[in-house]
């Protein structure tokens, strides 16, 4: 027993020394803890009682997530990892932790000071969020206790993520990945044994526990990489003074995309009933293979990228980032295709499968608002990976500029579509789409203007992977509408899951048999992974063979 205990230690602190084997310890981890998010978005739609209910727990959680996201995930993304990162792999920890512990401090001083303010102002902040609901007063009486209670989460939550920015610094990424787990496992509990009884304040209070959780089980591991935290604050730090430097301008451009995305729920407010609603759901199935494929092997590189540019390699550099640009195509082209064929079954098992409180015509919008996000996956599981290139490159300005663009256009769309032509809500995906797709050209136009890419490298095996998935998607519509009419009952859960299954599995096969004809290497590296799934240890450290190959073609 306790071999067993000190070997599942091992392997949860072990360090993940390339890309291929961290993407694909965080992408199982992220894939669990997607399902627990479907799972989670499943229970909302079974216990809240009318489902319109839920429109007010999504827009309570617009203020607290504004506060979050400027606060903290700029500064992880745009300087804390790159300069930390660049720190340890230098073997200078002191200097690592001084600076992380400085950070730390200063964004918790920072976050008291917004979240009081934000707290105090609640209800009036309710009013611009969501004007539609906040005309009935019973709904901004709960938009206001909502955004409270979920406004004291956030302590944890930031506490938590910075503690994974550490560890993800250390090339450990398994516990950070397994964190989202823990966080929807508490708002789990928050949604079956609170909501009985307090209703929408269920899984506000859930938020809460999963936060906690989210940062408990982290602690562990920290102890063991031997973090040094220092109750103070030093600004004079060269590492603190680093971060600051970097951190400008990606908060600007955060804050100006937390403004675009409270429009969008303002406008989705003034909409239908459950049009919030719609716009989260079908935004967590979209985000399920981008969470999966570009946020995974976008983070697993930024470790490494950050190392290449610290040694001034910039042909790694560029290998690095081609590989892990094709890999990330290779997987959200055939995710895109399914997505868009089988919306309605997709929204249906998600969320419709043995809840009444689901009605057909919001399965159907949801099914269209997902198609339209759906044709968004591939840019914004790009822009993952280019923005995350910028900020190895230590330029945290140009993605800031392209950002306020894309936003810009978003918003601009989005109160075109809403305010002047009175479209439904999936206007607003179309909208939020055209801003990624603005985002993601502008990044790589820009990019290879500094890096000069290889064009053939680059955009030869996009092509031939785009042509493969352009195929899948006929080969999923074609079973899939002979089936439906012709076989199987899809108004009960058995025969829409085998509809499905059996629509995916030929689609699939038509993509990985077309992939293997047209010779691309992203295969390779990929069926090597898979062959290798019952050894464990292996899949946390892939042998050098399958790097090789994917190194040789990149």
């Amino acid at each position: 027993m306790k071999n067993l205990f000190n070997n599942g230690k091992s392997l949860l602190f072990l360090r993940q020394t390339n890309i291929l084997s961290a993407a694909t310890v965080i992408a199982a981890a992220v894939l669990a803890a997607k399902i627990l998010g479907i799972i989670r978005y499943w229970l909302l739609a079974v216990y809240i009682h009318p489902i319109a209910d839920l429109d007010l727990f999504f827009a309570a959680f617009r203020i607290p997530d504004f506060i979050f996201q400027v606060l903290v995930m700029g500064t992880l993304t745009t300087a804390f990892i790159p300069v930390i990162a660049g720190f340890l792999s230098c073997g200078q920890q002191e200097k690592a932790w001084r600076a992380a512990s400085t950070v730390i401090n200063a964004a918790l001083v920072i976050f008291v000071v917004l979240a009081s303010i934000a707290f105090f102002f609640a209800r009036d902040l309710s009013i611009i969020v969501a004007p539609g609901l906040s005309q009935n007063p019973q709904n901004l009486v709960a938009l206001t206790n909502l955004t409270r209670i979920m406004l004291s989460a956030q302590i944890f939550f930031i506490l938590s993520n910075f503690l994974s920015a550490i560890i993800q610094s250390t090339k450990r990424f398994l516990i950070p990945a397994l964190a989202p787990v823990a966080y929807n496992f508490g708002i789990i509990i928050g949604i079956v044994l609170l909501s009985p009884y307090i209703g929408i304040y269920g899984p506000a209070w859930g938020v809460v526990l999963g936060t906690l959780l989210h940062f408990l089980i982290q602690v562990p591991l920290i102890k063991h990489i031997g973090l040094r935290y220092e109750a103070k604050i030093n600004l004079a730090d060269p590492g603190v003074r680093e971060i600051g430097r970097l951190l400008g301008p990606r908060t600007f451009g955060l804050a100006v995309a937390q403004i675009s995305f409270t429009v969008d729920t303002a406008l989705a407010s003034l909409l239908a009933t459950s049009s919030i609603t719609i716009i989260n759901l079908s935004q967590a199935l979209q985000q399920f293979p981008i969470g999966i494929f570009g946020a995974t092997i976008a983070q697993a590189a930024l470790p490494t990228l950050s190392e290449e540019q610290a040694r001034e390699n910039l042909d790694n550099f560029k290998t690095t980032l081609l590989n892990s640009f094709h890999q990330i195509l290779f997987l959200t082209l055939p995710a895109t295709a399914l997505i868009i064929v089988l919306r309605i079954p997709v929204v249906r098992l998600a969320f419709g499968v043995g809840n009444s409180n689901f009605p057909w015509p919001l399965t159907v919008l949801t099914g269209k608002t997902l198609a339209v996000f759906g044709l968004g996956i591939v840019a914004q599981s790009l822009v993952n990976l280019l923005v995350r290139a910028f900020y190895a490159l230590r330029d945290s300005i140009t993605p800031v500029k392209i950002a306020v663009v894309s936003f810009l256009v978003n918003i601009v769309l989005s109160l075109t579509f809403i305010v002047v032509y009175k479209l439904p809500v999936w206007a607003l995906a179309i909208s939020s789409v055209s801003g990624d797709l603005v985002y993601f050209l502008l990044l790589l136009a820009l990019l290879d203007y500094r890096l000069h890419f290889n064009h053939r490298q680059l955009l030869f095996p996009a092509v031939k992977m785009f042509l493969a998935a352009l195929a899948t998607g006929i080969a999923l519509y074609i079973p899939m509408k002979l089936l439906d009419q012709l076989v199987f009952d899809t108004t009960k859960t058995i025969p829409l899951i085998m509809l499905t299954g059996v629509a995916g599995a030929v689609g699939l096969s038509v993509y990985l048999f077309l992939t293997w004809l047209l010779d691309i290497p992203e295969l390779k590296a990929f069926l090597g992974l898979v062959q290798r799934l019952g050894q464990i240890r292996q899949i946390f450290t892939p042998p050098a063979e399958v790097l090789e190959v994917v190194e040789e073609h990149g």
